[in-house]
């Protein structure tokens, strides 16, 4: 039978699921598998206010906060406002600032800030940051902030037409704030490293203690679970140099549990292995497949002085016709019942449903995830 596939997105869910069924494992680094225990960023945030905005700023009757502190900022630098004074700003907003204090960072480095509306200006656009001091979740100060927002905004096109191209309540400023603090780093305060795996997987655990036992020898790297993997640097070694060198080691990963992910807003359906699946019929609108798997015989040429070879070949049939039964022998391959759905013009809403169906029966061997 001659089998069209429809140009669609379906047959790029097929291609990537082909990529993804390759038996090749290619060699990883630890560094790609793996962070050192101890070595993160740190999340900050930090209230502050913009100025110089072309009246797009808060409306100050339903955001006193930003009047209010307006109001303690001038005070502070000897202004004092007499009482009962309303103020009606145009040009001001108050905004969240928010940024992550990257490992190691020392005093004087820079850092990146997003600056966010948080009242109900319409635009920062043309905006600047005033001070702003950034703080960490245990409430001291660790970078200052301040400087020009850069933002995204509405662009005329060639027609004239007028057309918004990012969001113009929240801009960013790059290199905007001064780290103040640096954070301790445990590197220095144990003798031992800890390497977590970045998915737990007691296989690939083993072969990166493996990996590593082999290069710097036995008893440097020890187990703690599936996760969690202790390095005892050598004595006479520098401790840099050394993570260094146990970052770049090559490993195969081991393969890991078979999972089809299904987005039921997008309609995508992503398998990261070949999956097998349990006898079982699947009856759904007028959709209608019959897998098999069917011997196949490879005979030598004469005087070859080869041999016989038996292997089995699925065998695909496509039909369409309401009530027919989908009958999927033990061993089918999940890619080859997407491809067969695919073939004949299933939606990915059909996949959504056969899938979920097939895992509720238990005949999908599968975690079977849902975004």
């Amino acid at each position: 039978m001659n089998i069209i596939l429809k140009k669609s997105a379906a047959a790029l869910l097929l291609a990537l699921a082909g990529i993804a069924f390759s038996n090749s494992t290619q060699a990883e680094r630890i560094k790609d598998l793996t962070t050192i225990q101890g070595v993160r960023s740190n999340q900050l945030i930090g209230y502050g206010l913009v100025v110089g905005l072309d009246g797009t700023g808060d409306q100050t009757t339903q955001t006193p906060f930003t009047v209010q502190s307006i109001v303690s900022m001038m005070q502070q630098m000897g202004v004092n406002l007499p009482p009962g004074t309303n103020l009606q700003l145009r040009n001001v907003a108050a905004v969240m600032v928010t940024g992550n204090l990257p490992p190691f960072a020392q005093p004087g480095q820079n850092m990146d800030v997003t600056v966010s509306s948080m009242g109900n200006a319409r635009s920062l656009r043309g905006g600047t940051l005033l001070m702003t001091p950034l703080k960490g979740a245990d409430n001291q100060v660790y970078a200052m902030a301040q400087g020009n927002l850069v933002i995204g905004g509405a662009g005329a096109g060639a027609s004239g037409s007028r057309t918004q191209i990012n969001h113009l309540g929240a801009g960013r400023i790059s290199a905007g704030a001064i780290v103040e603090r640096a954070v301790p780093s445990q590197l220095t305060e144990t003798s031992t490293i800890r390497l977590e795996l970045k998915e737990a997987d007691f296989s690939t655990a083993s072969m990166v203690v493996d990996a590593i036992n082999k290069r710097f020898g036995n008893g440097t790297a020890t187990p703690l679970d599936g996760r969690v993997i202790q390095v005892q640097p050598p004595m006479d070694t520098n401790r840099i140099a050394f993570l260094g060198n146990l970052e770049n080691l090559d490993i195969k990963p081991s393969q890991g549990a078979a999972k089809v992910i299904l987005n039921a807003r997008t309609g995508s359906v992503v398998m990261n292995q070949a999956v097998t699946l349990d006898d079982c019929a699947i009856s759904h609108g007028n959709l209608s497949v019959v897998i098999n798997t069917a011997p196949a015989i490879s005979q030598p040429g004469p005087l070859s002085g080869g041999q016989t070879v038996a292997t089995q070949v699925s065998q695909v049939e496509i039909n369409k016709e309401p009530g027919q039964v989908i009958k999927l022998d033990k061993g089918t391959s999940l890619a080859d019942v997407v491809k067969a759905l695919n073939a004949i013009g299933a939606t990915p809403q059909d996949l959504l449903a056969i899938l979920q169906a097939m895992k509720a029966a238990g005949s999908l061997r599968a975690d079977l995830e849902i975004i």
